[in-house]
C-alpha cells in the first residue's frame, strides 16, 4: 500500500505539486484553522434639501427617487468622502480606539492590524487597513449611500458603522452652519450696524430738539407764519378804525389807545417774523442744522431697511441650502460572519491550481518535444 502511494506521488510530478497540491493544501489550512470570523453591518442613509422639487411631491419614495437631481449630490460626495477620510478616521479613533478593535488577540495573526500584512502599527498603515475594511458607494440614481463596514466582532461592526453615521450627520451640520456663517451672520452684522447708526442717528436729532427748543421747523414756521397772519389782519382792521376816527372825530379819546395798540400790534408781528427768518435763533437759521440730523437719520433709516431686505434674503437663501441626512436603513447587528467564503476561498485556489497546471504542462510538453527533435 505503502509502495503504491510513493508511486502515485512520483507519478503526479513535482510540477502538480507546485501549483495545484501545496497551494490547495495550504488555502485549506488557512481557511479552515487561521483565518477569523468577519462579521459586516451595513447602513444606508440619503442626503437631500427640502426645498428640492422631488421633497413638495410627499413620501419617501419620491423623495429618494428625486434626490438625484437636487442641490445636494455635492453634500452627498462630501460624505462619502469624508467617511473614506483621515480625518474620519482619527475622530472614530477618539470615539472607539478602531486600532484596538482591529489588533486585538482573537484575531489571526495574517489579517490583523498589526500583524503579517500590516506589521507597522503607523497611522498610515492604519488608514490603509481602514479603506480595506470601511466602504461607502453612492448609488447615482437616488444618491442613497450604502455604507459597509468589516469587523472581527458583531458589536464592533455595529458601533462602527453607528459612529460614521453620527461623524457623518456632523459633516452636514458644519456644512449648513457654514452656510449661515457666510450668508445670514454677515447681514446679521449688517443689520447690527445700521440699528446702532438710527439709534445714534435718533439720539442726536433728540439732543438737537432738547438744546434749541426746536421739533420741527417746516410746521413750526407754518404756524409761526399763520399768527403773523392773523396780527397782520387785526394791524389792518386797527389801521383802517384809526384812519376813520381820525376823519370823523379827531378829538375822540380812543385814539391813543388805538395808536398803542397799532404800535403794539407791530412789534408782535415784527417779533413773529424774527422768529421765523432773520436772526441766529430764527427757525429759518435752526433749519439747516435741522436738516442735517435729519437727513442722518433718513439715510441711517433707510441703510437699515436694505440691510433687513438683504438679511431676509440671505435666510431664504440659506434654507434652500440647508441638507439633512436621512437614515434609510439603520446599522444592523450581524448574527453571522460572512466572510471569509471558506470553501469558496479552497475552492477558488483548487481552480487556478488547476488552471495553472495545465496551461504550464502545455509549455514544458512543448519545450521537451522541441528538445527530442
Amino acid at each position: 500500500m505503502l509502495n503504491r502511494i510513493k508511486q502515485f506521488i512520483r507519478g503526479i510530478g513535482l510540477l502538480f505539486w507546485v501549483t495545484v497540491i501545496i497551494p490547495t493544501t495550504l488555502s485549506a489550512v488557512y481557511f479552515g484553522l487561521i483565518a477569523s470570523d468577519v462579521y459586516i453591518s451595513q447602513s444606508k442613509f440619503v442626503i437631500y434639501n427640502p426645498q428640492s422639487p422631488a421633497s413638495n411631491s410627499g413620501g419617501l419614495s419620491t423623495l429618494l427617487a428625486g434626490a438625484g437631481l437636487s442641490g445636494s449630490t455635492y453634500g452627498v460626495y462630501a460624505a462619502h468622502d469624508y467617511i473614506l477620510s483621515r480625518d474620519a478616521l482619527e475622530q472614530l479613533q477618539q470615539k472607539l480606539d478602531i486600532r484596538a478593535m482591529y489588533s486585538g488577540h482573537g484575531i489571526d495573526w495574517i489579517n490583523r492590524f498589526g500583524g503579517l500584512l500590516y506589521f507597522r502599527r503607523t497611522f498610515e498603515n492604519l488608514y490603509k487597513y481602514y479603506g480595506s475594511m470601511v466602504g461607502a458607494d453612492v448609488d447615482t440614481t437616488s444618491n442613497i449611500t450604502t455604507l459597509t463596514v468589516n469587523a472581527y466582532t458583531p458589536q464592533d461592526a455595529e458601533r462602527i458603522n453607528a459612529q460614521l453615521l453620527a461623524q457623518a450627520q456632523q459633516l452636514i451640520d458644519r456644512i449648513n452652519a457654514r452656510a449661515d456663517a457666510e450668508g445670514v451672520q454677515f447681514y446679521a452684522k449688517e443689520v447690527a450696524a445700521d440699528e446702532a447708526r438710527v439709534r445714534n442717528a435718533a439720539l442726536a436729532m433728540s439732543r438737537y430738539r432738547n438744546q434749541h427748543g426746536v421739533f420741527d421747523p417746516a410746521p413750526q414756521s407754518a404756524l409761526q407764519l399763520q399768527l403773523v397772519a392773523k396780527l397782520q389782519d387785526q394791524l389792518i382792521q386797527q389801521e383802517t378804525a384809526l384812519a376813520q376816527m381820525e376823519i370823523s372825530t379827531p378829538q375822540n379819546p380812543q385814539l391813543p389807545l388805538v395808536k398803542k395798540a397799532i404800535t403794539s400790534i407791530r412789534a408782535q408781528i415784527d417779533k413773529q417774523t424774527a422768529n421765523v427768518a432773520g436772526g441766529d435763533q430764527s427757525l429759518a437759521s435752526k433749519s439747516v442744522e435741522y436738516e442735517r440730523y435729519a437727513l442722518n437719520q433718513g439715510f441711517a433709516e433707510k441703510e437699515l431697511a436694505a440691510a433687513i431686505g438683504a438679511l431676509e434674503q440671505a435666510r431664504i437663501q440659506a434654507q434652500k441650502q440647508q441638507l439633512f441626512i436621512e437614515t434609510v436603513v439603520t446599522p444592523n447587528l450581524p448574527d453571522e460572519a460572512l466572510e471569509p467564503k471558506r470553501v469558496r476561498g479552497v475552492l477558488a485556489t483548487l481552480i487556478v491550481g488547476m488552471m495553472l497546471w495545465g496551461v504550464l504542462s502545455v509549455i514544458v510538453g512543448g519545450i521537451n518535444e522541441h528538445h527530442d527533435r
